[in-house]
């Protein structure tokens, strides 16, 4: 930045660079070589250009005296450091001297979960501190509302959301790409659907900062779909959304078979560079098919318990 601009736009340029995970290496900033990461430091450069600064984008094999894994250790040492504050905003949370107080520790259990997401989000190389700290979310939730219900999801009228127009982020994951199959097979399937960090108007929003539908408590945005739409009663529907709970949010709350393998496939195409239309079209392909087969492992489990029922006696004469 010009030597002679004022510590304002230095102090937010670092505050950008403490959003997106970067960390430095004497004065140079680093992220993890991903498209996401790329494009965030491309709008950062354009920025820094337009207030009359300088900067400079470069991928880089390898920091001479750095292994990888030191490089790797020093990122989840950052994002440690992130989990550890927060997991001391949530032994503040679980020790309120004011737990009568319902819907305000409700609400600060949301914002730490919602803290909670923002650090995962950078948490580029798994620190296993973040998995312990929405153990302990979890817990503090369960204490809260024990009842698997207690959450309150404001219903939304079917009607109201057909031929509409919906916005999601882009680089759509496992999270979004479920709430999408769910609006193509369940509210509207010939819904329009956009990718954009911001919405436009009359636009409905979902898994995004701000909108109709995001996260609520320890629930990923599907669920919060499942619950608002009235879907909630079907078998397949909550194995489904508990293999996409896992794979969102790794709280260890649910445990499906089926999780690992669709975990890796979603990785998998990250990994492969799928534009967004592929990872759409791929993802509504997955969650179909799957979907299928829950319902179809149901109907077998139903099935064989009528087997096993005791026939009744025959009539007396």
């Amino acid at each position: 930045m010009p030597s002679k601009a004022s510590s304002s736009p230095r102090v937010t340029l670092w505050r950008r660079l403490k959003r997106l995970g970067a960390i430095a290496f004497n004065s140079v900033q680093v992220l993890p070589d991903r498209d996401e990461c790329l494009e965030a430091f491309q709008w950062l450069a354009q920025e820094v250009q337009k207030a009359k600064g300088e900067a400079l984008i470069m991928r880089v094999e390898q920091f001479e005296g750095l292994s990888d894994a030191e490089i790797v250790e020093r990122f989840r040492a950052a994002r440690r450091d992130d989990y550890t504050e927060l997991d001391v905003e949530a032994t503040a949370l679980a020790n309120s001297p004011n737990p009568d107080v319902q819907g305000e520790l409700q609400e600060r259990l949301e914002k730490l979960y919602k803290h909670h997401a923002d650090i995962r989000r950078i948490d580029f190389f798994d620190c296993p501190e973040g998995a312990q700290v929405m153990a302990h979310l979890t817990q503090i939730a369960a204490a809260l509302a024990p009842a698997p219900g207690a959450i309150a999801v404001v219903a939304a009228a079917l009607e109201q959301y057909q031929q509409r127009s919906w916005v999601t982020r882009p680089r759509p994951h496992v999270d979004r790409l479920a709430c999408i199959w769910l609006i193509r097979r369940f509210i509207d399937p010939k819904a329009v659907i956009r990718y954009a960090k911001t919405a436009e108007a009359d636009e409905v929003t979902f898994d995004m900062n701000q909108g109709d539908f995001q996260h609520q408590g320890n629930l990923c945005t599907f669920e919060v779909m499942v619950r608002a739409f009235g879907l909630g009663n079907d078998p397949a529907l909550q194995v489904l959304g508990q293999i996409v709970h896992e794979i969102d949010l790794r709280d260890g709350q649910y445990r499906q078979p089926q999780t690992v393998g669709v975990d890796a496939l979603l990785r998998g195409w990250l990994l492969a560079n799928f534009s967004d239309p592929a990872l759409e079209l791929h993802g509504t392909a997955l969650f179909e098919g799957l979907y299928a087969t829950l319902v179809q492992e149901r109907a077998q489990e139903r099935a064989q318990e009528r087997a096993q029922e005791p026939s009744a006696p025959p009539p007396t004469r």
